[in-house]
């Protein structure tokens, strides 16, 4: 039975037994503390912990899932891989053990023809935990499961929780006996790799409280609600169901290993190490594509990490197998191929895959011969030492200089019987990180102590910050550091920073530049505020200067900020947002935030691309944004829990760090998102948005810079003058402007060309006169002198050999020119094989040259070339090598 029927069936029974169907969720998380989706059941986490109301009471799915812990055991084991399939039914508060129970038996031996999976009862194997009295009843009366074949476990292998206080229950698990081949008798509890497990039922019924590991906690009592969370692995069930030794032999992956294998002119099943590195390669590239369909691209952080180091690893193992050439093309193709008929969005959105795919493998096989040579040089370096171990220092170089995967260089550096010292590695890891976040720091905190700032924040509570209703206000002053040091007050020229106890001025954050204005007191002083940052969570901290008066701490002050200059970033961070999603809808969920910047009147957007963004695109993009501003939609700002932001689709990037309650920023149907930053009331108040282009700042990293508002107009108006005024040059309409103007480049073009032409024809033509005034010195003929200034070097050196081809070659010759060009003078020289007999080498005759000229040249016996700074000693030069000739002669 293949995969998809298996997938089909599982789906179809349970919707058959009132279940909703629930579609797979995306591999990339819905949930901060998570970097992929490692279980079936964490898209319905919410519901088991009480934190939303499931939509139905029955649910069944197949999940997608990845988990990475034991990657190093891929293709070792009959067990270990990256993805896999969950197959789940799920009961919130409507069944429980007993029909739990049953239905999985049911769908497990019932016979293929009338839908089931047609297993053989006699071969399943039960396990309950140690006190499931109840559990081991209904196998054993109401199944009818022989006693024997019912093992009782402890709670380590048959009790479930999520590792912290909340729901926990007793489990079951239902086993396959694959026979005496892989190993002896006796059940679950003595032999895992014969008596496989199939399918899990986790009877959630307790409420634990706090405890470390599997079992040391404590059960505090009922759930209110009793629930029901169910795991089949749709691989292992493959497995048997297609009586194949191990999951890289089904349907599914071994097409995987037979197109790596035929790519590589290599058997599997004939050596253990070759079949390691296909099953590596089928594991690694299935999961891959599966990454990058949910919109994971290949990065150095997070998820993107993940996906970078698995595809690096099945690449790696494809050159052991002996591929000399570029492979994950053809190799993604057959994985899209054996997926594409359970998830058909591979297929539609094939070009995608495969233009990440393929983009991650070119650079990654110029990082795999750079650092392999690298890599070489330092293990022989250390074995010539006596050493055993890597350098730590090495292993970082390689890493920050070349991009080697620190995994990676493990596995190179044991297959050379070499460890590597990873806590060195990781020391200085750990501390370019900190370097990393210290400059951040520095412009954050101005390089004052930290401590300052918190002194303030616990004598007079959080700054709060009032900017998104105002742009004025009265407040209080509770903290100045005057030249980064705590000060009672601070006088007119001084360099100062000002805490208050409410603001309404924004603190550089989430992409958007700070405000800037002034704060006033009483008394007429005046602080021109030109910096606003937030050194430590609570503390808003107002950079300027005192241009008028004395500021003092408890002093009353009026702020105002620049609101010219905040209107202008406003409009700059909606039009962001807007950006942000035409850009998604345009590219996929890849195309999510990599950075950002608002500043007054434009922006720059960074997000995830693998290659360049087609002038097309961009302008599809733009036209979206910009009819989306036609449409006067409302900008809104509401602050929820972030479960309530998850439901309503808001966008959260990973790796932000939200609290319970976030801020999301909605632009009428289009657009929702977490942020903190001040925006425009109206998508009409933009006015305009132009943009400028994209490029790439990094591996799989594009960036978008815009114009907003009137200094999108000015742009546009600038724009139209030069078009104006080349369609008056041209004689045409501005329509007419790229062919014309591509005419005329074109026939300027040739023009060049044609006296490029003429020019070295009247270069060459002064070859004759050159040989036929070649003079006798001592039996060499030496032809020698100065051509027009302004020859090119390559023409120069054409007309040089030119030359010692019209000289007789029974005899030596040696023919030596220079010019001068944009005042500094060059020189070849050229000998034939009977020059060079009596041992005069062109080189050595262009570095007396060029000695004389200033400078220095090389090359080889017959031809070479020189050059210096002082064109008027060109004569001299031409004395100096006429004077070698002499000697040599």
């Amino acid at each position: 039975m293949e995969s998809a029927e298996i997938r089909r069936r599982w789906l179809s029974f349970f919707e058959k037994r009132g279940h909703s169907v629930v579609p797979s969720a995306s591999l990339i998380a819905d949930d901060p503390t998570l970097l992929l989706v490692p279980a079936g059941m964490v898209p319905f986490k919410p519901y088991f912990l009480g934190e939303a109301t499931p939509p139905y009471r029955r649910a069944v799915s197949v999940q997608k899932c990845v988990r990475t812990p034991d990657i190093e055991e891929v293709g070792k084991t009959t067990r270990h891989g990256t993805f896999f399939q969950m197959c789940g039914n799920f009961s919130f508060g409507d069944y429980f053990k007993e029909q739990a129970i049953t239905l999985a038996w049911e769908l497990l031996t019932t016979s293929q023809a009338e839908g089931g999976y047609g297993l053989d009862p006699e071969r399943l194997w039960i396990t309950v935990y140690l006190e499931d009295d109840e559990a081991y009843r209904i196998w054993t009366e109401g199944v009818g499961v022989p006693a024997e074949r019912v093992q009782r476990l402890g709670k380590g292998p048959n009790f479930w929780s999520m590792g912290v206080p909340g729901p926990c229950g007793p489990c079951s698990e239902i086993n396959y006996d694959r026979g005496p081949a892989f190993g002896p008798e006796g059940g679950p509890e003595v032999n895992e790799e014969r008596y496989v497990e199939l399918w899990n039922l986790v009877f959630m019924q307790y409420e634990r409280g706090p405890g470390e590991g599997k079992e040391d906690f404590p059960i505090i009592g009922d759930l209110p609600a009793q629930n029901i969370d169910t795991g089949l692995g749709l691989e292992r069930l493959a497995m048997v169901l297609q009586d194949v030794h191990n999951m890289f032999e089904t349907d599914t992956l071994r097409v995987v290993i037979d197109k790596a294998a035929a790519l590589t002119d290599v058997s599997y099943g004939t050596a253990e190490s070759s079949d390691v590195s296909l099953r590596v390669v089928a594991d690694h590239m299935r999961t891959s594509v599966m990454l990058i369909g949910d919109g994971v691209t290949p990065g150095n952080e997070g998820r993107g990490y993940v996906l970078r180091r698995i595809m690096r690893r099945a690449i790696r193992n494809m050159r052991l197998l002996g591929a000399t050439e570029p492979v994950v093309g053809e190799l993604v193709d057959t994985v899209i191929g054996s997926m594409g008929e359970q998830y058909p969005e591979l297929r539609t959105d094939r070009e995608r895959i495969e233009t990440v795919a393929l983009a991650e493998e070119a650079a990654f096989l110029k990082t795999l011969k750079a650092g392999t040579n690298i890599l070489d040089t330092a293990v022989t370096e250390t074995r010539a030492a006596g050493g055993r171990v890597l350098a730590g220092e090495q292993a970082f170089l390689l890493h920050d200089t070349w991009g080697f995967p620190i995994d990676l260089t493990l596995e190179m550096a044991a297959e050379q019987g070499l460890s590597v010292d990873e806590s060195g590695f990781r020391r200085l890891m750990r501390e370019q990180r900190e370097r990393a976040k210290a400059d951040a720091r520095a412009k954050k905190q101005g390089h004052a102590d930290l401590t300052a700032y918190r002194e303030f924040a616990d004598a007079a509570g959080p700054s709060e910050f009032v900017g998104y209703t105002s742009t004025s206000g009265e407040s209080e002053v509770v903290g100045l550091l005057v030249d980064a040091a705590p000060s009672p007050v601070a006088v007119e020229g001084d360099e100062v920073e000002v805490v208050l106890t409410r603001t309404p001025f924004y603190a550089e954050g989430g992409g958007q530049l700070a405000d800037t204005g002034r704060i006033r007191t009483a008394s007429g002083a005046v602080v021109e505020v030109r910096d606003v940052q937030q050194p430590v969570p609570g503390v808003i901290a107002h950079r300027g200067v005192v241009l008028v008066g004395e500021i003092g701490v408890g002093a009353g002050v009026e702020c105002e900020i620049d609101v010219r200059r905040r209107r202008a970033i406003a409009r700059a961070h909606s039009a962001t947002h807007l950006t942000h999603r035409a850009l998604r809808d345009a590219l996929g969920p890849s195309a999510a935030q990599a950075g950002s910047e608002n500043a007054p009147g434009r922006f720059r957007f960074d997000f995830g691309s693998p290659a360049a963004v087609p002038g097309s695109v961009l302008a599809d993009v733009e036209q979206k944004i910009n009819e989306v501003l036609s449409r006067e939609l409302d900008v809104t700002a509401e602050v929820m829990s972030m479960d309530e932001a998850r439901k309503q689709g808001a966008i959260a990037e990973f790796g932000e760090k939200y609290g319970d309650r976030v801020r999301v920023v909605t632009i009428g149907d289009y657009s929702k998102e977490l942020c903190g930053g001040t925006h425009v009331h109206n998508t009409a108040q933009l006015g305009l948005v132009k943009l400028l282009g994209e490029s790439s700042i990094g591996s799989g990293v594009r960036r978008v810079e815009a114009l907003v508002g009137v200094d999108a107009y000015h742009f546009l108006a600038r724009e139209h003058t030069v078009v104006a005024q080349l369609t008056d040059l041209v004689k045409g309409r501005p329509e007419e402007l790229p062919e014309r103007i591509s005419g005329m480049l074109g026939r300027l073009k040739e023009a060049e060309k044609e006296i490029e032409r003429f020019r070295a024809e009247k270069v060459l033509q002064a070859a004759a006169g050159l040989a036929a005034g070649a003079r006798d010195v001592r039996g060499v003929a030496l032809a020698s002198g100065r051509v027009p200034d302004g020859t090119a070097a390559d023409d120069l050196r054409k007309l040089v050999l030119d030359v010692r081809g019209r000289l007789a070659g029974d005899r030596p010759a040696v023919v030596a020119l220079f010019t001068v060009v944009s005042g500094r003078p060059l020189t070849v020289v050229a000998t034939n094989e009977a020059a060079r007999e009596r041992g005069l080498k062109a080189g050595d005759l262009v570095r007396a040259a060029a000695k004389a000229l200033g400078g220095g040249g090389g090359g080889k016996p017959d031809v070479a070339q020189g050059g210096g700074q002082d064109p008027a000693a060109v004569d001299e030069a031409l004395a100096a090598v006429e004077r070698l000739v002499a000697d040599a002669a």
